[in-house]
């Protein structure tokens, strides 16, 4: 396993993923067997996490669902693009991202995003006009790489309009739409809550994993999408 303690820049660079860094000055340094049963623990009452990523030893953020509005402002113009951002416990996970996808319509447009060579940074594979239901079918052949793999994410755009769901690196899901309400009844009815107070595992001191079946994982869902 490779273990990551900083995020990569989500595309776009909305607010409520930025991570900020925690104090060093004063942290303790778990022992080998303490750090084990922390990266261990998936359980945070009623939220589990996947196997991509863990909270910061200190752990300043504690794990939980729930969603918030939210906002990206393109820095160059300043147009303001409204959006959600959603925590959802691993069991449900998945399948609420794909219940999200329902708004984009019939064909979709796809970008993939990997970090699994640091040294080359975020790498992207893009593919328009994919069928919705065809690509749906896919990405259940590859459920663990997307739900366990730190160092993968997946962006799904309507080919026209203003429209984009992520699935990121951290296992949040966000929504970009100037309309938010079909996407935030789709959270609703999966019992989300809304929170705009609440903070997400990547705004705090955290830890990514990934291992090499998930990059060889990666490089198959890239050839059969046809990136």
């Amino acid at each position: 396993m490779r273990f990551l303690d900083e995020p990569s820049t989500p595309r776009p660079a909305a607010p409520a993923l930025k991570a900020i860094s925690a104090p060093s000055e004063t942290a303790a340094t778990p022992d080998p067997a303490a750090l084990e049963a922390h990266m261990a623990r998936d359980t945070y009452g009623r939220f589990t996490l996947t196997g991509a990523i863990r909270p910061g030893w200190q752990l300043d953020i504690v794990p939980r669902a729930g969603y918030r509005h939210d906002a990206y402002v393109d820095p160059a113009s300043g147009v303001r693009m409204p959006a959600l951002v959603a925590a959802v416990s691993a069991e449900s996970l998945f399948e609420t991202f794909l219940e999200l996808l329902e708004p984009l319509g019939d064909t979709v447009d796809v970008i993939l995003e990997s970090s699994h060579e640091e040294a080359v940074g975020i790498r992207e594979y893009a593919r328009e006009g994919v069928e919705r239901l065809v690509l749906e079918s896919l990405l259940w052949d590859f459920e663990d790489l997307l739900l366990n793999d730190g160092c993968t994410g997946i962006a799904v755009l309507h080919p026209e309009q203003s429209l984009e769901v992520q699935f990121d690196e951290h296992k949040l899901l966000v929504v970009y739409a100037q309309a938010r309400q079909p996407f935030e009844r789709i959270l609703r009815t999966r019992r989300l809550d809304r929170d705009d107070r609440l903070r997400f595992l990547s705004q705090g001191e955290h830890m990514h994993t990934s291992h090499a079946r998930h990059a060889r994982q990666f490089e198959q869902l890239v050839g059969r999408l046809g990136c």
